[in-house]
């Protein structure tokens, strides 16, 4: 079995195949028949987990094993301590409250690469930047979630899923691992 954490750069979509030509998995993966565990959007960026076992695969995306997901999220605007209380208890996506998350501040952006399509910046509204924790993983489930706290995604980065960190893997990057263990 083949067990690969990749750093998914922005602007790359989560497949090895386009009809439209975009970056894909294949520009940056020699390895075959591995698949990705999950998504992050192509404007998103950050840790992927890709293999070819399938009960693995199975694992980590069936929200029956709740399976946590760290990201780090940089907000428009300086969250409110209620703001971080509704994302704490859940949000309604979609007619359905999210499970409750894990939401702290973060002082900066952590040290990390910029981006090659630079954040939007306006001098009259200051941003921020959170680390959410989550056990689902909705269509756009934490930008729907900042957004329904009155704090505007402006970058998204994956650093965690259940005990896989990001790590120093850089843009681009991959490197295998062992078989990872599992909560659940």
């Amino acid at each position: 079995m083949k067990y690969l954490l990749f750093n998914k750069p922005y602007g790359v979509l989560c497949q090895f195949t386009d009809q439209e030509g975009r970056p894909t998995l294949k520009d940056f993966i020699p390895v075959p028949n591995v698949y990705a565990v999950g998504r992050l959007d192509f404007d998103s960026e950050g840790l992927l987990l890709l293999t070819d076992d399938g009960a693995l695969n199975h694992r980590l995306a069936d929200p029956k094993y709740k399976q946590q997901k760290t990201y780090w999220v940089q907000v428009e605007g300086l969250p409110t301590e209620a703001a971080l209380e509704k994302l704490r208890g859940g949000v309604l996506i979609q007619g359905k409250r999210t499970l409750p998350a894990q939401v702290r501040m973060l002082p900066d952006d952590q040290g990390l690469w910029p981006r090659p399509k630079p954040i939007r910046f306006r001098k009259s509204i200051p941003t921020s930047w959170l680390e959410i924790k989550i056990q689902e993983g909705r269509n756009h489930q934490v930008k729907k979630m900042t957004a329904a706290a009155g704090l505007p995604c402006l970058r998204l980065v994956r650093v965690g899923i259940g005990p896989l960190k990001l790590g120093n893997l850089q843009p681009g990057e991959y490197a295998f691992i062992k078989r990872p263990l599992l909560n659940g």
